[in-house]
């Protein structure tokens, strides 16, 4: 990924990185909503519950009050072609930047809902 981020999209890679850094899960999420706020979450795999870290922080943000999206991120050790965008849809709509970064949080590569 050549673009270079802006701040606001920096934060919520770094805020990716922490939580799945403080959990050792396979990957951490953030999402910034329509008012600036961030939610940040890691993988949840429970034997009854399995949520991807994106899913919860989408799902973070819904019962906030969210009604929107700007961006997401990822960070994964797993390959970016996994990384799945329909959550963000769901809130967000089309179009919605979700950047995909490695463990050491730099971007690969940025998907869009």
């Amino acid at each position: 990924m050549s673009d270079a981020l802006d701040p606001e999209d920096q934060k919520i890679l770094i805020l990716a990185r922490s939580a799945r850094a403080r959990t050792g899960a396979p990957a951490g999420a953030a999402v910034r909503d329509a008012d600036g706020r961030t939610y940040a979450a890691a993988d949840v795999a429970l034997p009854s519950l399995r949520l991807t870290a994106l899913q919860l922080a989408v799902a973070s943000a819904v019962s906030s009050g969210a009604t929107g999206l700007e961006a997401a991120a990822v960070v994964t050790s797993d390959d970016a072609g996994v990384v799945d965008t329909a959550v963000v849809s769901d809130l967000g709509g089309p179009g919605i930047p979700v950047y995909v970064a490695g463990p050491n949080g730099t971007p690969i590569t940025a998907l869009r809902s």
